[in-house]
């Protein structure tokens, strides 16, 4: 946008640019994948984000196993160690979505007040609550990491879903069994999210 230079008109079109910028940060969606250790929320995260790039959205991915190898490497599988991953998870994705950049989240998060509580950080009008409703033995069946097949011999690991408990969203905004749907349609499905607040 040209900033004309005459009389008011640059105060006029730096109140549009600040108006377009708060409107475009208030348009910022967290999407919180949560759900079993295998049941494709990585998958997911990755293939929305590069849907988002494909429309010059900016977009951050914050997975799990990946925030343990930094930011919650101090952390280990205790419900409450669980509970400040998620924590800290969600006000990274407020910070991000308070200057205009999507956040997609893929964790476990196993409990009800823990996204509850991640909900109320990131702020209601930005949280999409994502269950990603794979069924156990399709995860186990799955297995990409080996967790499962780890946990028969160690059950002090605290695996979710075999020794720990997932305490599954009742009412999530988005609800996805990848053993059922396409990776494509789910993606399509997560994406509607965004063209409901844009002109995409």
């Amino acid at each position: 946008m040209l900033l004309r230079l005459i009389g008011g008109g640059r105060m006029r079109d730096q109140e549009q640019i600040k108006t377009l910028s708060n409107t475009v940060k208030g348009a910022t969606k967290t999407w919180w994948l949560s759900g079993l250790p295998g049941a494709g929320k990585t998958t997911l995260a990755q293939n929305l984000a590069d849907r988002l790039r494909t429309h010059a959205l900016p977009v951050c991915v914050l997975d799990g196993d990946e925030l343990r190898k930094g930011l919650s490497r101090d952390l280990g599988f205790s419900p409450a160690d669980r509970e400040e991953q998620g924590r800290r998870t969600a006000e990274m994705a407020r910070l991000l979505n308070s200057n205009g950049i999507h956040a997609i989240v893929a964790l476990v998060s196993p409990t009800m007040s823990g996204r509850a509580l991640a909900r109320g950080i990131v702020g209601v009008q930005h949280f999409i609550e994502t269950y990603v409703a794979t069924p156990l033995h399709v995860c186990q069946q799955r297995d990409p990491k080996g967790w499962y097949a780890r946990a028969k011999n160690d059950p002090a690991l605290q695996l979710t879903g075999v020794s720990a408990p997932y305490e599954a969203p009742l009412s999530p905004e988005c609800v996805i069994d990848t053993d059922k749907v396409s990776v494509a349609d789910a993606t399509n499905q997560l994406f509607s999210f965004v063209k409901e607040v844009s002109a995409l």
